[in-house]
């Protein structure tokens, strides 16, 4: 009786903690825990329409009308993936935005057929998502421990050196490198640790908000905040469908979907780091499901809404595993916060204004914290010849075969495109060698859960 009585005790502190999955913290606690996950994607969010749209030649109207349409979908497909719709979405601290694997594919796209058929084949590279979300049950044996924990390796591996291209000033910065970058990332990472190992409570939680917050406020003492996008920005600009089109093309179509299939892997990987980073589990089978069926459903809202295709943030894993917050209803106010800032400009331009440096102080830590959770989820395998080698040539093939671009030079655009990825050939070397080689050495510790 004394132990059903405490149980009782203990569950409003239960249903308020940071550390369940369906509990819903005070507000004070989460609008601020979900307001840094926000953070951890922003700009890796909006570069992609920005890539894109710079390489097919569009009008700075247009390009902002995208990244607007990349915030508003993020928002909204994250609200579906943590908070879920029937059968749909993992109900995990998972936090989506556009995919940048499918950038090297898409710009070639949108450089000779137009944005339209670059949308259209986002749009069916969607439904080829979420059809294999929804046959999952009979192609999960396609993604054991094995390949995922090596895919969420390669994930924190290539994500490691964008990491540090953002200390050093971002991509293209004429002064990259410069002192004011490198100590402006080594102040935010500083506070970032000492937060997250010695403080307590909201102090260790918010680390990496509190890093961001200390790195903007320094960044702005010294002039190196740019504003002046915040004074321009309309204050609202309602999302509009098909306002670019779509078109479909089977030359299009054909590179994105494979893309799209293989892009699982890194779904289900994302869905398996965040379980095991956070919760030191397993996903269970309809998490997994769910959370595929909800990065292809929301591809194809994506392309309605004039966006590319959408999977769930590696960079928000590590942020899982780094601050052991998993409450969903966190990351849904996060998504919240997304689908604000799609709506009116002038928030999202605020957010925008923080220096890539401060940034690259934050997410650094959070990419090794994605390897980290590989490396972790791959201790619960056997570590037989079969699985090192699985890891070793996986591991070889993604890190690799970006390295040396002349290796396949001569091959399609499309072909190089995928190639270059890293992810794409090291998580068909995983898949194809667990499939392929004997599993005779296997044993308990192959199955055991994380």
């Amino acid at each position: 009786m004394t132990l059903h009585s405490d149980s009782l005790a203990d569950a409003p502190s239960r249903a308020r903690s940071t550390h369940d999955v369906n509990a819903l913290p005070p507000l004070t606690r989460a609008i601020p825990l979900g307001l840094q996950h926000v953070l951890a994607m922003f700009v890796a969010n909006v570069t992609v329409p920005i890539i894109i749209a710079g390489a097919a030649g569009l009008p700075a109207e247009q390009t902002a009308f995208m990244i607007q349409a990349a915030m508003f979908v993020a928002g909204a497909a994250t609200l579906l993936q943590s908070l879920g719709l029937g059968p749909i979405g993992a109900r995990l601290p998972i936090v989506m935005g556009t995919s940048f694997g499918f950038v090297p594919v898409l710009i070639p796209i949108a450089v000779g057929m137009g944005l339209p058929a670059a949308l259209g084949a986002g749009l069916c590279g969607g439904i080829a998502m979420a059809l294999v979300g929804s046959c999952l049950r009979w192609v999960r044996f396609l993604f054991p421990p094995v390949v995922t924990g090596s895919f969420v390796v390669m994930l924190g591996t290539l994500l490691i050196p964008v990491g540090f291209a953002y200390v050093g000033g971002g991509f293209g910065a004429e002064d990259f490198g410069a002192p004011h970058h490198l100590l402006l990332a080594a102040l935010v990472l500083l506070v970032t640790l000492g937060l997250h190992q010695f403080g307590r409570g909201i102090w260790s939680e918010a680390a990496p908000l509190i890093g961001l917050l200390a790195g903007y406020a320094t960044a702005a003492a010294f002039g190196l905040v740019d504003v002046s996008a915040v004074g321009e920005a309309s204050w609202l600009s309602l999302p509009t469908p098909f306002a670019i089109g779509v078109e479909f093309h089977l030359a299009a179509i054909l590179p994105v979907v494979l893309l799209a299939v293989v892009t699982c892997a890194e779904s289900i990987a994302d869905i398996v780091g965040t379980t095991s980073g956070g919760m030191d589990r397993q996903p269970t089978r309809r998490e997994l499901s769910g959370g595929v069926m909800a990065d292809g459903l929301s591809s194809v809202f994506a392309a309605v809404f004039n966006a590319f295709p959408q999977i769930s943030f590696s960079q928000n894993v590590g942020m899982v595993a780094l601050t052991g917050v998993v409450s969903r209803y966190v990351v849904a106010i996060g998504g919240a916060f997304l689908v604000i800032a799609g709506l009116v400009p002038k928030l999202g331009a605020l957010i925008s204004s923080i220096p890539d440096a401060v940034l690259g102080g934050a997410v650094l830590i959070m990419f090794g914290m994605i390897a980290s959770a590989g490396i972790k989820m791959l201790s619960h395998i056997a570590f037989d010849k079969r699985n090192m080698v699985i890891i070793g040539v996986s591991l070889s093939a993604a890190i690799g075969l970006p390295a040396q671009q002349g290796l396949y030079a001569g091959l399609g655009e499309n072909l190089q495109a995928i190639i270059e990825s890293g992810l794409i050939p090291g998580a068909l070397c995983a898949i194809i060698m667990n499939l392929v080689l004997p599993n005779r050495e296997a044993g308990p510790a192959e199955h055991k859960p994380s």
